[in-house]
């Protein structure tokens, strides 16, 4: 009888405790929270941009630039305000053809940092992205304003906004920055500054 009288005085303070506990809950912030349906954990990501060269190069580049990328997502979502959204860090695969310019092809590889504006209930998510990396270009370095050697770095910045078509596909348009240079290891080092329109598909797991 005991026994049966301490089980049933404590499933009365359980019962009793609850509403208690959820109000304790209520009180938490939920400035920072992990939304994994709404800001997934891995993405792989298809992409491809048209650009053309800008900026003091006497060659008139024209680059068609393709993007095999894993992204993972880091750290909670931020839950207020316009800024609302979540981080991603990025590896990319480089592989692109030159249509005109001294060179034939540039391969390389990067990696960087993205943030993607997240809004509740909208289909719509702007991001920006920067990143760094290496690669190689089959040089010319006797022509003027080509690359001074095949090694050379890539500094890369993206910003467009994707459209979640279901749960694990999405579409993005937007606008790709790129800049190549040796990093000063040969005199000249003709930088090349590229620019140009950005389309990708990305699936979410």
């Amino acid at each position: 009888m005991k026994i049966l009288r301490v089980l049933s005085i404590l499933l009365l303070v359980g019962v009793g405790s609850t509403p208690f506990a959820r109000a304790a809950e209520d009180k938490v912030s939920t400035r920072f929270v992990a939304d994994n349906s709404d800001a997934p954990s891995f993405e792989m990501a298809a992409e491809t941009a048209y650009m053309l060269g800008i900026i003091n190069n006497p060659n008139s580049y024209e680059i068609g630039a393709q993007f095999i990328t894993a992204r993972w997502r880091f750290g909670p979502v931020y839950r207020e305000g316009f800024f609302r959204g979540y981080n991603q860090f990025y590896f990319s695969g480089v592989a692109e053809p030159i249509f005109r310019g001294p060179e034939n092809f540039y391969y390389g590889i990067t990696i960087g940092l993205r943030y993607n504006f997240l809004h509740a209930g909208s289909r719509w998510t702007p991001y920006v992205s920067g990143g760094v990396g290496l690669g190689w270009i089959d040089s010319h370095a006797n022509v003027i304003g080509a690359q001074g050697q095949d090694f050379t770095f890539n500094v890369t910045s993206a910003a467009g906004i994707s459209y979640r078509i279901n749960d694990h596909c999405q579409a993005s348009l937007g606008f790709l920055f790129q800049h190549l240079s040796n990093g000063g290891q040969t005199d000249p080092n003709p930088s090349l500054n590229l620019l140009g329109p950005q389309l990708g598909v990305t699936w979410s797991y």
